[in-house]
């Protein structure tokens, strides 16, 4: 009995530990999620119908294999979780991947919280008369924390972030120097493989941890 026991444990962890994801259109309650969060109302530039909801599955800071979810545009939902099931094939870690909903929509809130998201109805920053690509649903922020968005001037916002302004990896200081992404990052070269964008490569500013695509 008991090596039946260990046995079906053995199955089931190895079966956690494969990646997967998933894609579904928008329902009720995930609608509902967004526009109590915040996080998408009528009269935001994508509808409902062209966004997609994804289930991704991950390597957390812990080092443990669990399941995110993320918002992303129809037409870019496939590539996403392509570039995922490599992110996890490497072993890249990702502290946590949830709605910006679960933070009323709010940006900084989910930067603070060191979360991955994708679809967030907002302006670009410092631009209130400019839809961010996230507004979309074709941009993504990972790892905020531990890759930063940089001003002209050298300033980051967030005080959790300022151990990382100095761009090197350093294992041996934990799991999140493993998450920073620099220019010849595997996890860099991965999202422009399949046509990103990254805004670590921006002249006048740095965004460490923004993605962009342009597929329509």
């Amino acid at each position: 009995m008991k090596l039946f026991i260990l046995l079906a444990i053995l199955i089931f962890s190895a079966h956690a530990s494969q990646y997967s994801s998933s894609i579904s259109p928008i329902n009720t309650d995930i609608k509902k999620r967004m526009i109590q969060g915040k996080s998408w109302h009528k009269g935001c530039p994508v509808g409902l119908s062209s966004l997609r909801y994804l289930r991704i599955r991950h390597w957390n800071f812990q080092g443990h294999s669990t399941l995110g979810e993320m918002i992303v545009h129809k037409d870019i939902a496939h590539n996403v979780t392509e570039v995922f099931k490599h992110l996890y094939t490497i072993k890249y870690p990702i502290k946590q991947m949830r709605l910006v909903s679960d933070f009323k929509g709010k940006d900084w809130h989910s930067i603070e919280a060191d979360n991955t998201s994708a679809l967030n109805c907002r302006n670009v920053t410092g631009n209130k008369k400019k839809w961010s690509k996230h507004a979309y649903g074709k941009a993504i922020d990972i790892n905020p924390i531990e890759n930063p968005y940089i001003s002209r001037t050298g300033y980051i916002s967030h005080k959790a972030s300022k151990p990382y302004r100095q761009r090197v990896h350093s294992p041996q200081k934990g799991t999140g120097y493993q998450a920073m992404l620099l220019p010849k990052s595997t996890a860099v070269t991965l999202f422009k493989k399949y046509g990103w964008q990254w805004g670590g490569d921006w002249k006048s500013i740095k965004d460490y941890q923004h993605f962009s695509i342009d597929i329509k």
